[in-house]
């Protein structure tokens, strides 16, 4: 697929914003700075597609990006971090946890967590709630490039060990949006997700 075609559609406060529940989208989700919007820009092979900030927390609507093929990459609001009003936060929190609970079209996650932090709380409760609604993640370990060589191996290594404990399909991958490696394990996941599976 040809995640180089996608195009900003909406931004949505809430699901019922949102385009028509139909077709296959994927969500990208993660803490206020795990590099969501860099992933996204980075996969797609556009600088500013997806709004990246030194200011965690700007994303706080559900953002929409259209391939050309129909389906549609959404960028949620992040969670935990973020220097913005309760009101603001509780906002948008109901928004992610609406999309998540409701969205029919939802047919895979990728959570990103900075490789430093990861599996935090917010990421748990985030992966066990797609495993209990049979709903694949991809866990993208983000600023991999921040970490030697042995050390990123080893972080992966325990990642992929911890996730068993999710008993579900969770596939654990490092990624760095400034070296760019990782790009095509994402692509080859979203391929699978979106029904072009390259074994097929």
């Amino acid at each position: 697929m040809n995640y180089q075609t996608a195009k900003f559609i909406t931004s949505a406060p809430n699901i019922r914003k949102l385009p028509d529940d139909t077709g296959i989208e994927i969500a990208f989700a993660g803490r206020s700075n795990a590099g969501k919007s860099s992933a996204l820009n980075t996969l797609t092979r556009q600088k500013s597609l997806a709004r990246t900030s030194k200011t965690p927390g700007r994303t706080q609507l559900i953002n929409v990006f259209e391939l050309d093929t129909g389906e549609r990459l959404i960028d949620l609001p992040g969670y935990g971090f973020a220097k913005v009003p309760m009101a603001v936060k509780e906002q948008w929190q109901q928004a992610l946890s609406e999309y998540l609970q409701k969205r029919e079209s939802l047919k895979g996650i990728v959570v990103l967590m900075d490789i430093r932090h990861p599996f935090k709380e917010t990421d748990q409760e985030l992966i066990y709630w797609a495993v209990s609604s049979d709903i694949p993640v991809l866990a993208l370990l983000t600023k991999a490039d921040k970490l030697k060589q042995g050390a990123r191996k080893n972080i992966v290594l325990k990642a992929r060990q911890a996730a068993i404990a999710f008993n579900g399909d969770v596939q654990v991958e490092a990624f760095s949006s400034l070296k760019k490696f990782g790009v095509d394990k994402v692509e080859a996941k979203l391929n699978q997700w979106f029904g072009y599976d390259a074994d097929e």
